[in-house]
């Protein structure tokens, strides 16, 4: 198939988590055989720190208005198999509705940040999609599962929701032999929402284990921030990097944004990526996350700083690590970019198939 993909970002991982979903993605998708074309808005931020500016997969081009996407690019939106938008797109909305109207093909609207982008929704104050967008792209793939589906499909009409989780590159990440140099590390972009759980969680049993090394890494973290003399900051880490952070770890730090805990079914890329390393992760609590880790087993949670200092204090190595290799062995069985192009594979051709019953375009044009 000839898929046309426009997203926030594959150039560059700084401060987002999309260009590693989408590198992983496109790479499993040409390895089978497809034809993948990333079409990238060419930002300031991102221009100014690309640590990925060549992807090696598929093709990659930049467009610096939603003008020049239009003019250099109509015939391949048009033609191809599928065309896919994803949320956080510059003028989103101006390039769904072109695309819905423009492409031949199955349209997908990818959402990378579900809850996020619901709750704008219902402010009013969404930037990249409107709730009449929904009904008109022909596949709603989202990071998010659960009830969220149904409520895409019954309240903004969508005709096919579907789970499209992150995944984890196994050729990326896996476990290493190496002595740890923290017991606990949280790697995550600054939020409000998550701050206080990662104070909770982190900042405050550092303060608590003074003779014991902890680490963040993370832009965006304000200059207020109280940072205990046992906690080291990292400003950005590309993701070249993180295999050897995880693996450096003791422990591992997973804490969600307040938007996917209330949607639930939720989980994190970053979440997969530690698992893969064997890490034992560490996380707050949210519904769906026994249909990912079985808690206890795959996964630990803490609900407070007291929690945390028993884990950190009482859990031996050979317990910990064995939690660690149970995730490993659950991510690896569902959870890889192999896993996800497979599904998105299926999930095109349920379109496409439901299409040619109907003796129909695979869009609704204006």
């Amino acid at each position: 198939m000839r898929i046309v993909i426009l997203g926030l970002s594959i150039t560059s991982s700084w401060g987002n988590g999309h260009a590693t979903t989408y590198r992983a993605l496109v790479r499993e998708l040409t390895a089978t055989g497809h034809d993948v074309l990333f079409l990238e808005r060419d930002q300031p931020w991102y221009a100014e720190n690309r640590d990925l500016p060549q992807p090696p997969f598929g093709e990659t081009q930049l467009y610096k208005s939603l003008t020049q996407l239009k003019r250099h690019f109509a015939n391949e939106v048009r033609d191809a198999d599928c065309v896919i938008v994803g949320s956080y797109v510059p003028d989103g909305i101006a390039v769904g509705e072109w695309v819905t109207a423009h492409a031949h093909g199955v349209t997908a609207f990818y959402d990378i940040d579900t809850p996020v982008t619901l709750s704008a929704l219902e402010c009013g104050d969404c930037e990249y999609l409107s709730a009449e967008l929904i009904a008109r792209y022909s596949l709603y793939l989202s990071f998010t599962g659960g009830p969220t589906l149904r409520k895409l499909e019954r309240e903004y009409g969508s005709p096919k929701a579907r789970a499209l989780y992150c995944s984890v590159d196994p050729e990326l990440y896996f476990a290493e032999l190496v002595p740890p140099k923290w017991v606990l590390g949280y790697l995550g972009t600054y939020s409000d929402d998550r701050q206080p759980t990662v104070d909770r969680l982190l900042l405050q049993p550092a303060a608590k284990l003074p003779t014991q090394r902890f680490v963040v890494a993370g832009p965006q973290y304000p200059d207020s921030i109280p940072w205990p003399k046992n906690v080291e900051h990292i400003t950005h880490l590309e993701p070249k990097k993180h295999r050897a952070f995880y693996n450096a770890q003791r422990f591992t730090l997973n804490v969600t944004r307040a938007d996917m805990i209330r949607a639930g079914f939720s989980p994190s890329v970053r979440l997969f990526e530690a698992a893969a390393c064997g890490t034992p992760i560490v996380s707050d609590e949210w519904p769906g996350l026994s249909e990912f880790f079985t808690p206890g087993e795959e996964i630990l949670i803490a609900r407070s700083t007291e929690d945390m200092l028993e884990i950190l204090r009482e859990m031996s190595d050979s317990d910990a690590r064995a939690v660690g290799e149970r995730a490993r062995e659950r991510v690896l069985a569902a959870h890889t970019a192999a896993h996800r192009a497979a599904e998105l594979e299926g999930f095109i051709e349920e379109c496409r198939h439901q299409y040619a019953e109907n003796g129909s375009v695979c869009v609704t044009k204006e």
